[in-house]
């Protein structure tokens, strides 16, 4: 039996991790509903740019967000890899696509580094903190961030 000696104040948290382009984000697990593959989605008239339509999931209309269009890093060309993680943000359900899902961290909220300062605007807007991990670079995503005010009180 392994022995751990973790400080009164560590609190651990699971991400789940996963890319959009060439970057490496993570979201807090306990927003994840599921991941599923990608599925083609309907498109919605008069939709914002990075909302790609909406999905049948059991019965339940599933809206999903592009997130590298909502980061402003252009239109995700959906592959064999990519993946809806479907996630509660606030009361509702929505669908985040993404490149790939890549693994599930474990860390200490301790080891969280602020956004740097030098970010952009938009950067802050979504990225709450950034965690170091084995020469990774990795940015957590506000969830609460991801839909605009105007979409949480319309949902």
């Amino acid at each position: 039996m392994q022995d751990f000696h973790l400080s009164a104040n560590a609190v651990n948290r699971e991400f789940v991790a996963f890319r959009v382009g060439a970057q490496e984000f993570c979201i807090d697990i306990m927003g994840v509903r599921e991941i599923r593959g990608w599925t083609q989605a309907t498109p919605l008239p008069h939709s914002p740019a990075y909302v790609r339509g909406v999905i049948n999931l059991r019965g339940a209309v599933l809206p999903i967000v592009d997130l590298a269009m909502r980061f402003g890093l252009g239109l995700t060309e959906p592959t064999p890899r990519s993946v809806i993680i479907v996630v509660q943000i606030n009361q509702q359900v929505v669908g985040l696509l993404v490149d790939a899902v890549s693994d599930i961290l474990t860390v200490s909220e301790a080891s969280m580094q602020p956004t740097p300062d030098i970010a952009s605007d938009l950067a802050k807007t979504f990225v709450k903190g950034v965690y170091a991990i084995d020469g990774r670079m990795i940015s957590i995503v506000s969830l609460d961030c991801v839909l605009p005010i105007s979409a949480k009180a319309a949902a």
